[in-house]
């Protein structure tokens, strides 16, 4: 989710040395920016970064928990189930359909 730039700003202060300012302030000139801006792009990409590695970390952890092609406890794959439930609401919708019901 992109953080909103027209929400009131709060002034804070950051210490930088001599090195880190010099480098903001030509990085700054080159996009055409103000430091300020600079900074905020920096901390919004590293927000937006963070959120992303803990999502794909989530994701990892439940294809480790529950790899793909895994079995459940009666020995049937997910694309198995998933072709169960398939052919089971294809059903369903022919007999809707022969008992007149739609919707």
């Amino acid at each position: 989710m992109p953080y909103d730039i027209h929400m009131a700003r709060v002034q804070t202060i950051v210490q930088l040395n001599s090195d880190l300012i010099d480098a903001l302030d030509r990085e700054a000139e080159a996009a055409g920016m103000s430091r300020s801006a600079v900074i905020r792009q920096a901390i919004e990409n590293h927000l937006v970064s963070t959120r992303r590695a803990l999502v794909d970390k989530a994701l990892v952890d439940g294809y480790t928990l529950v790899p793909q092609g895994a079995r459940d406890q009666w020995g049937v794959t997910l694309e198995q189930s998933r072709q169960n439930t398939k052919r089971t609401l294809e059903r369903l919708d022919a007999e809707e359909e022969a008992a007149g019901l739609t919707w």
